[in-house]
């Protein structure tokens, strides 16, 4: 057996601010209007990169988020106060990425980051010790280990908390001081840390998961909430799949045909009439399932169709590419959801012209 070449490693996914490096490289040359202290950007120029446009030279700036500007625009005006942004809204609004590339465009840098789960320490708001120093040598700065929250307060820059509500009630309420004071006490060596300006936080929470910790009310008072809604129409929600399942597509290195956009139009137009209860044309009501059938499920359909076209199909994705999917993502309590999804084929998806294909596909699964 030969040794077969090795490679660079590169990232699977690159972080917004190396991904999009050129993009805002070219706004930043282009910016001229006053930016808050620490921003990279202005303000405008930040929904400029998150919403898309042309620069003076014939720039073209691809959007990040589709959707309404004044949401944007609110949160990004949130950002240049004294005050955090919470994003809130059901799973699968765009809420990660939008954070992640607010957090790329003011400061630069995404990766000051907290992931909120059900055992989150306090340690990740605050700061933790790397106990052999602390044994050895007691408290000291060089002793202790900074939170994601903590560098970004030395830095002035943006920090990401990641599903807020998941983060137990007493860890959350470490924020309070930090927002409020803008400081953070470190009583073990009697001391503080005090933000520089353009620090903030950007915090994301769901509205739907189960077994969530509610914001207790003097932390939501130090937050400005920005909801961000599902697409409003099919055509808006095809048009973010698309985008991202194509650049998916080229990261994953599939080299696959999405068929002229029919397939998304299908799947998206699926999850739409499921979630809201009724057909596109409203002729009809249909039974909603248990599952969410968020634009980020309808992402992942289509990522899997792209992959099973393009490793065992003919390159084009077809109906029975994304059966699976479709059927995987409806489908999350056995007996319930599955009679919602049989009649919804039975009722819908049978006769609906040119559907035929698809409804022999979902049929066969089963």
């Amino acid at each position: 057996m030969t040794d077969r070449p090795t490679q660079p490693p590169t990232a699977q996914r690159a972080h917004a601010e190396d991904a999009f490096a050129d993009e805002l490289a070219a706004i930043a040359a282009a910016d001229d209007r006053p930016r808050p202290p620490s921003w990279q950007l202005s303000p405008w120029a930040v929904a400029l990169y998150l919403l898309g446009g042309t620069l003076p030279d014939g720039t073209a700036i691809e959007p990040k988020y589709i959707g309404r500007r004044r949401l944007v625009e609110v949160a990004i005006a949130t950002l240049a106060t004294d005050r955090a942004l919470l994003l809130l809204g059901v799973p699968g609004t765009a809420k990660t990425w939008v954070s992640e590339h607010l957090a790329a465009a003011i400061s630069g840098r995404s990766t000051r980051i907290v992931q909120g789960t059900a055992g989150t320490p306090e340690d990740a708001i605050r700061y933790g010790w790397n106990y052999a120093s602390l044994l050895a040598k007691g408290p000291s700065a060089e002793a202790m280990v900074p939170s994601p929250v903590m560098r970004a307060m030395q830095e002035g820059s943006v920090c990401r908390i990641e599903e807020l509500t998941r983060i137990p009630a007493d860890v959350q309420d470490a924020l309070i001081t930090i927002l409020s004071e803008k400081s953070m006490p470190i009583p073990e060596l009697d001391t503080e840390v005090q933000a520089a300006p353009g620090f903030n936080v950007i915090a994301t929470a769901n509205d739907r998961d189960k077994g969530v910790n509610d914001l207790s009310s003097a932390l939501r008072r130090r937050f400005n909430t920005v909801v961000l809604p599902l697409p409003d129409t099919v055509e808006a929600e095809v048009d973010i799949v698309r985008a991202r399942v194509t650049s998916l597509g080229a990261s994953l290195a599939l080299p696959a045909d999405l068929d002229a956009l029919s397939q998304i139009q299908r799947v998206v137009t699926i999850f739409k009439e499921l979630r809201e209860g009724r057909t596109v044309d409203g002729r009809a009501t249909v039974k909603t399932p248990s599952s969410t059938l968020s634009t980020a499920e309808a992402i992942s359909v289509m990522t899997n169709g792209l992959s099973l076209a393009a490793h065992f199909g003919d390159g084009r994705v077809s109906a029975a590419d994304i059966a699976g999917g479709i059927r995987g993502a409806v489908v999350k309590d056995p007996v319930q959801d599955a009679i919602v999804w049989t009649e919804y084929l039975d009722t819908v998806v049978r006769d609906r012209d040119g559907w035929d294909d698809l409804y022999a596909a979902c049929r066969e699964l089963g």
